[in-house]
């Protein structure tokens, strides 16, 4: 058994692009031209960053002095921010002689370079709150969690939690990542679920960069599962699994409170015990589906007699109708299941929508005024059989609209118990009604329109 692991995903996206070609290497991608004052640096023909012919982003020396002294001159504070975002992450303070770095000097100190840094700082802050909030919460599992600020690559990682899972500590760097992460993006990748090995330590890698409009990337959340750790350690011992599922499963306190969808909710009540449950999520057999859904069935009112006066006219009233409902089973995610004969049988995903969807049948067909629809909703299992459907939900929402009154909608109350404090609704108590083959009575209610 693979214990469970929880994925964390943060993806702000920018696009990053392309065009030209220099000393033989392919530029990254460029954006239209705009106004000079505010392009990004990506638009000029010197954004510092190249494909090589390996498909491999590379940093370009030249072309970032080009860019340096382009800026020196040509005031653009959205681009030449960017560009000094570039330079830190890059560590030209490091690695660029005297001469160019005094260059690089002038334009970080022009456009006051340290508030750059200092503001991604305060952009990541929440990012670092973030990551240590969902690291506490599973101690002891080898999970770790971490921030990296990319404007910083020498000393990166701003926040970690569960670091001894490879032994990390705020301030370690990761001088590689910047450039790996612009490739996987040049490629269309992100860099997420890889594995890495060192030594006789294996893990379980995610990383998820963090974008910003104006400086693009700036950062990256990584977690790192000690595979090794789960595999052969926890997972060969029984007291070990459970001590894992104690810590990853560990709670501060108890709510009691409703999360799920209204359809999940009933799930619950009637029994459902988790996601992936079997006894509620039936795989079926042959050619059956059996679902639980809210089901519309609607009649036309005194069809018989509207037959035997006018045949031609009640075709026509069968036509209009059968638009009506169509019109609104798109408009509220609903799925025509069947037609009988002057009825209509419709499912949903909710309770919600099966109402709502009544009451726009029930209101074009007041406009239209030639004829009368009863319609009854129910919340129930549908079986689905060789193109036929048919299930209690089905008898039911069938007998509900046999109860109530022309232009009325009739619902169960347990669509009712579903709805009842959605704003606008009003729906009065009908009591309870006996239906046909049905054998315990049941409450009725019937919606305003």
């Amino acid at each position: 058994m693979d214990p469970v692991i929880v994925g964390v995903g943060i993806v702000l996206v920018i696009g990053m692009g392309v065009a030209g070609y220099q000393a033989g290497r392919r530029r990254m991608p460029v954006a239209d031209i705009s106004s000079a004052v505010s392009r990004r640096l990506e638009e000029y023909e010197f954004y510092p960053f190249v494909v090589n012919p390996a498909g491999h982003v590379e940093f370009s020396t030249d072309a970032f002095d080009e860019a340096v002294e382009y800026f020196l001159t040509q005031r653009n504070e959205r681009a030449a921010g960017e560009l000094i975002v570039i330079g830190e992450q890059n560590l030209v303070r490091d690695t660029f002689p005297t001469d160019r770095l005094e260059r690089y000097k002038q334009l970080y100190a022009s456009y006051d370079g340290d508030a750059v840094v200092s503001d991604n700082e305060a952009f990541l802050e929440n990012y670092r709150r973030i990551v240590n909030q969902i690291g506490r919460s599973f101690p002891n599992t080898g999970i770790e969690i971490l921030l990296h600020n990319l404007v910083n690559p020498a000393q990166s990682l701003v926040a970690i939690e569960n670091a001894a899972v490879t032994g990390r500590s705020i301030g370690s760097g990761a001088t590689n990542l910047v450039l790996d992460l612009k490739t996987r993006r040049q490629r269309g990748e992100d860099k997420v679920n890889y594995e890495l090995n060192i030594g006789s330590r294996r893990f379980k890698c995610t990383t998820i960069p963090i974008f910003r409009p104006d400086f693009g990337l700036v950062g990256a959340i990584c977690i790192n599962i000690d595979s090794r750790f789960l595999r052969e350690y926890v997972m060969h011992s029984e007291e070990r699994l459970n001590a894992f599922f104690d810590n990853f499963l560990r709670t501060d306190f108890q709510l009691d409170e409703n999360i799920l969808s209204k359809d999940e909710y009933q799930n619950a009540v009637n029994g459902k015990r988790h996601f992936f449950d079997e006894a509620i999520r039936t795989t079926g057999a042959g050619s059956q589906e059996r679902k639980l859904a809210a089901i519309l069935f609607s009649d036309i009112v005194g069809f018989t007699a509207l037959m035997s006066a006018d045949e031609g006219a009640t075709l026509r009233i069968m036509e209009a109708n059968e638009g009506i409902h169509r019109v609104a089973l798109a408009t509220h995610r609903g799925r025509l299941l069947k037609k009988l004969g002057d009825g209509m049988l419709a499912s949903f995903g909710s309770a919600w929508d099966a109402v709502a969807c009544a009451r726009d049948i029930q209101r074009a067909v007041g406009e239209d005024g030639r004829f009368q629809v009863r319609i009854g909703v129910h919340l129930g299992e549908v079986l689905q059989t060789d193109g036929d459907v048919h299930g209690d939900g089905v008898n039911i929402a069938s007998r509900i609209q046999s109860e109530i009154d022309p232009g009325e909608i009739g619902i169960s109350a347990v669509v009712y118990d579903n709805i009842k404090n959605k704003e606008g609704l009003v729906a009065r108590p009908l009591g309870e009604r006996t239906l046909k083959n049905v054998a315990v009575p049941m409450m009725l209610y019937s919606v305003d329109t």
